[in-house]
């Protein structure tokens, strides 16, 4: 690779990490990216999960370190969402691609309705009144859910995640986007040591990425952290669009 593909690819994996952290769906530029500068699919997938976990680590830290998590919401979601992912996978199996996307592509305006007419939603915490079993239930729900749809699908997942916390527990933007990361992080991190251990990461390439990448999580969590729901919401926003162009471009082309 030249140098300045790797700049390139730094740069974009850079605002990949940015949009990540604060809105979730960095996958739909960093995963492009990789592509573009020719490597084997394989590669390139171990690239992006490598990159996206070491960024994700930083992620989650920020968040932390802000107040923005609720580790026990965000345990029990990602216990469901592993359960969700099976299922998921296993759908995605027996189903045309194509009715996956199409039905995906049927999701996402309502997706960005819910932003654009609730615009209350996620602008502060309502979820303390929820009792601890019925958190755990809805908590529970929301990894079924998340992981059912990464299982089948998977762009975006990020995003849903912080629709769903926000939604369906009552949480702030903020924490809401928190919680999402510790369910991409698992994810990313299960991933991320099934290609290393198949060898199909480069870290000569992964390696300067990552810390792209790790700058753009730093750089996106801060914002999130300091601006909440008016900044993350116009972000989600664009996270949708993104998605909705580029499952377009793949049923079309």
């Amino acid at each position: 690779m030249s140098k300045l593909s790797l700049i390139f690819l730094c740069f974009l994996v850079f605002v990949a990490g940015f949009v990540d952290a604060s809105a979730g769906g960095g996958g739909l530029i960093s995963l492009p990216a990789y592509f573009f500068t020719g490597m084997p699919a394989h590669l390139a997938l171990g690239c992006n999960k490598f990159s996206g976990f070491c960024g994700g680590v930083f992620s989650v830290m920020k968040f932390w370190r802000g107040g923005a998590v609720r580790l026990r919401a965000a345990l029990v979601a990602a216990a469901g969402s592993f359960i969700g992912s099976v299922g998921g996978s296993m759908t995605a199996l027996v189903l045309p691609e194509h009715v996956i996307k199409t039905m995906v592509l049927t999701i996402l305006p309502c997706a960005a309705a819910i932003i654009l007419l609730k615009r209350e939603m996620g602008d502060e915490d309502r979820s303390r009144s929820l009792g601890r079993g019925k958190a755990d239930a809805l908590s529970l729900a929301i990894g079924l859910l998340i992981g059912f749809y990464d299982g089948v699908f998977g762009p975006g997942t990020g995003t849903f995640a912080i629709m769903a916390f926000s939604a369906l527990m009552g949480f702030d933007l903020r924490t809401a986007s928190g919680n999402a990361k510790i369910l991409n992080l698992a994810s990313n991190a299960a991933s991320a040591i099934t290609f290393a251990a198949a060898g199909n990461i480069l870290y000569g390439i992964a390696l300067p990425a990552a810390l792209c990448g790790i700058a753009g999580n730093f750089a996106g969590a801060h914002m999130a952290l300091t601006k909440g729901s008016k900044f993350i919401r116009p972000m989600m926003l664009c996270v949708l669009a993104l998605l909705m162009l580029k499952i377009l471009w793949d049923l079309l082309s």
